[in-house]
């Protein structure tokens, strides 16, 4: 897909990942997969878990590279915008997205978040258009619940 994508091409990249997205996974913890605030909805931080396990565990620099890190922001994307579109019905409510916080469980000395949280951040903009252009904070941490090397939570705007 190009992220330069006309407004048919948008539309036709969204039907595709709508196509694509998981069942919802539910909280394996005590939270709200989505919460409406006005015309904003937030999501809870989403790994790469899906059927009742991680797909993807590790650290980035240790046993997960940025390309399987790359793959599982996507995974994790998926499921923020699977748990977007049980709650709204329709991802083309959305009008925004407004910003993605992207955490990456990283070994010492590993200095490429953007690289992994960008794979992410170009599937919303393919999607999405103009509207998928966010801020965006990516954040190397020491861990993530459940040996998760990635974690992405979401703010849109309906």
């Amino acid at each position: 897909m190009s992220i330069n994508a006309t407004p048919t091409g948008e539309r036709e990249a969204l039907r595709e990942i709508e196509r694509r997205l998981p069942d919802v996974q539910q909280p394996v913890a005590s939270y709200v997969l989505v919460k409406r605030v006005g015309n904003l909805v937030f999501t809870s931080g989403n790994t790469p878990y899906r059927e009742g396990r991680m797909l993807v565990e590790g650290k980035l620099g240790e046993q997960v590279d940025i390309e399987r890190g790359r793959e599982a922001a996507e995974i994790a994307l998926f499921n923020c915008l699977a748990s977007l579109k049980a709650d709204l019905g329709s991802l083309d409510r959305i009008v925004s997205i407004v910003n993605m916080t992207v955490y990456i469980a990283s070994a010492e000395g590993f200095h490429e978040q953007s690289a992994v949280a960008n794979r992410a951040s170009e599937l919303l903009e393919e999607c999405f258009g103009e509207a998928g252009r966010h801020t965006r904070a990516a954040l190397g941490v020491y861990e993530l619940p459940l040996g998760a090397p990635v974690e992405i939570s979401m703010v849109v705007e309906i």
